[in-house]
Parts: C-alpha cells; sequence; structure tokens
C-alpha cells in the first residue's frame, strides 16, 4: 500500500497536476484577461490572415490587426466611463441645490402637525434612521469611487496582459489545440474535433450574429443620434449597441429615455423623429442579423440573456462578454457530446442488429 501510495505521489500525472492547479492560482487575478484573450484572438486570427497575404511578417499583420481593432474598442469604452462620469456629476451638480434645499427636519415638522400627539415623539427616532441611511449610502458610493481609482493601476495591468495575450494566441493559438491533441487517446479524436467544431460556430454565431450587429447597429443609431442634433451621439449610439446585445430588453430603453427626454422639454417633432428612428433600427436588425450570421446557428437567447446578467456579477464589466461566451462555449461541447452519444447509441443498436441477423 505504502509503495502504490509513493508510485502515486512520484508519478508524472501529479505532478504536473499540482504545478498546474499552483499555475491556476498564480494566473487567478488575470485569468477572465486570457480568456477573453484567446476568444478576441479567434475573432481576429482572419483578419491578421487577410493582412498577412500584403504583408512579409505574420507578427506585423498581427499588431496593426490590433491596433485597427482592439485599440479603438479600448478608446472607445474608456471615452464611455469618461462621459459616464461626467454625466454624473454634473447631474448632481445642477440638482445639488434641490437637494441643499431640502429640509429632512423642516419636511418631519410639517408631517408632525397631522400627526397625532402621541406619534410626535416617533419623529426624532424617523429622523436619525433616515440620516444613518443617507449617510450609510454616501459611504458606499464614496468607498466604490475610491476603490475605483486604486484600482486603475491593475485595470492599466490588465488592458495590458489582454493586448499581448490577444497577440500571442493569435499567433500561436493553433499550437496549443495541437499540444492538447497530443494528450487525447485516438479514439476520443473523433469527439475532439466535432466538439471544436461545435465551438467555432458557436463562436461565429455569437460574434456575426450578436457583437457584431450590435456594433452596426449602434453606429446607425449613433450616426443617427449626430443628426437629430443630441449631445453625446457616440455615447448614446454605444449605449444603444449595447442595449442591442441583450434580449429581451434591447435598445429600446434609450429611444424611450430621449422621447419622453423631448416630450418634456417641449422638442415634439425631435422625439417623434427619434421614436421612429428607433423602430426602424429595430426593424432592420431582422435583416442585419441573418446577413451577418449567414450560416452560423443562432444562440438561444435565454443562454445570452443569462450570460450578460450573471457574468459581470463573476467576472466585472468585462463580463458581459465573457458571460455570454463562456455559456455559448458550454452549450457547444454539450451538444457535442449529446450527438457523440446518440452516435454510439446507433451504431450498437445496428451491431445487436447485424449480430441477430446472423444468429438467424
Amino acid at each position: 500500500m505504502k509503495n502504490k501510495i509513493k508510485d502515486a505521489l512520484g508519478s508524472s500525472l501529479f505532478i504536473i497536476a499540482i504545478l498546474v492547479i499552483i499555475s491556476l492560482f498564480t494566473l487567478m487575478p488575470i485569468v477572465n484577461m486570457l480568456i477573453l484573450g484567446g476568444i478576441i484572438a479567434y475573432g481576429l486570427r482572419p483578419v491578421a490572415k487577410k493582412l498577412q497575404t500584403k504583408l512579409k511578417y505574420p507578427s506585423i499583420s498581427i499588431i496593426l490587426s490590433i491596433i485597427l481593432i482592439i485599440i479603438p474598442l479600448i478608446l472607445i469604452f474608456a471615452y464611455t466611463i469618461s462621459v459616464a462620469i461626467t454625466l454624473s456629476y454634473s447631474f448632481i451638480s445642477s440638482n445639488q441645490d434641490i437637494l441643499n434645499s431640502f429640509s429632512l427636519n423642516n419636511s418631519l415638522d410639517a408631517i408632525n402637525t397631522y400627526l397625532p400627539p402621541q406619534m410626535q415623539s416617533s419623529t426624532t427616532t424617523i429622523t436619525s434612521t433616515i440620516t444613518e441611511v443617507i449617510n450609510d449610502i454616501l459611504k458606499l458610493v464614496f468607498g466604490y469611487l475610491v476603490n475605483f481609482i486604486q484600482s486603475l493601476p491593475f485595470v492599466m495591468l490588465q488592458i495590458f496582459v489582454l493586448i499581448f495575450s490577444i497577440f500571442y494566441f493569435t499567433k500561436d493559438g493553433h499550437k496549443i489545440s495541437e499540444y492538447i491533441y497530443s494528450f487525447i487517446p485516438n479514439e476520443k479524436h473523433e469527439f475532439f474535433s466535432n466538439m471544436i467544431n461545435e465551438v467555432k460556430t458557436v463562436l461565429k454565431s455569437i460574434f456575426y450574429g450578436h457583437f457584431l450587429t450590435g456594433f452596426v447597429i449602434g453606429s446607425m443609431a449613433a450616426i443617427g443620434f449626430f443628426i437629430l442634433g443630441y449631445p453625446y451621439a457616440l455615447f448614446l449610439g454605444i449605449l444603444t449597441g449595447v442595449g442591442q446585445l441583450i434580449p429581451v430588453i434591447g435598445p429600446w430603453p434609450v429611444y424611450t429615455g430621449l422621447f419622453i427626454y423631448d416630450m418634456v422639454s417641449g422638442n415634439y417633432i425631435r422625439g417623434i423623429l427619434v421614436l421612429l428612428f428607433g423602430f426602424g433600427l429595430s426593424l432592420s436588425d431582422m435583416y442585419i442579423r441573418p446577413t451577418l450570421a449567414g450560416k452560423y446557428v443562432d444562440i438561444h437567447p435565454m443562454i445570452l440573456l443569462l450570460g450578460f446578467m450573471a457574468g459581470p456579477l463573476v467576472f466585472g464589466l468585462v463580463g458581459f462578454i465573457l458571460g455570454p461566451l463562456i455559456l455559448g462555449i458550454t452549450y457547444a461541447v454539450i451538444k457535442a457530446y449529446k450527438e457523440e452519444k446518440e452516435k454510439l447509441e446507433m451504431e450498437e443498436l445496428k451491431n445487436e442488429k447485424k449480430e441477430a441477423e446472423n444468429c438467424n
């Protein structure tokens, strides 16, 4: 028994497993960036290959594809955060006078005049409770802002890891699959090939059928908002594109909010125009999505919805991308396993029929 334990502890598989666990623990802070980098590299590789046909060196084609696609996306993300902070600060500043003029004590004193005497003594407790709640909320918001500022160096590190992981996955990603195949038994090669094909189909469906569609709709929305004269048209277009990605919700909150804003401010013509514009964009989705997705099977909306909702809770903001992609890949792997199992069952039935025929 002791010899078996020693052999197990000294085996190469045990040592590899321990090293893999330690490596995963080491990479845990940036594992989301590595996953995202690998997925983006898969979508970026066709662009790099097209550029490589005109350029001699593959590394230069990959760098150019990153500059053309990834860097603008990072800049758009930074712009969105900047505008959101600016708008939040402007909203708080413009409403500061209203907040300052609101006196909780005065309001409660006015309410006291309508309350029975036995209930008036409880207003002090209500005042202190509400004050504590407001202070707790302010502390929470302030703490979030402080944590965000403190995490900026880590965010920059993650962006650095993301860019370099995209570069190396795009350049040497094909070697990973070859390396993994070397550890797979020969009888399982067909299953893993089918699984990889299913994963590719799902990734293409999500990229072309959802992300690219959201990008096109968001770009059209930004141009339309600019023509209609809305401030921060690019920011509104980005919100529209993100809303387009989320099933059930869609981009309608942006159109509806602008419509209500115009109706309240008395700009009735623009309000009606933006509502018609939003309706036209929603109809165009029926043509854009099938055109971009092409032959790829569409993913069930429930999978995407769960990915968009749960992804940010696990991975942060990047979870909006990782969530649906991970669930989509899981769906593809399960589908490949199901098809493989059905295929084996059919082969067993055929073998049983042949054996029965031979016996007869």
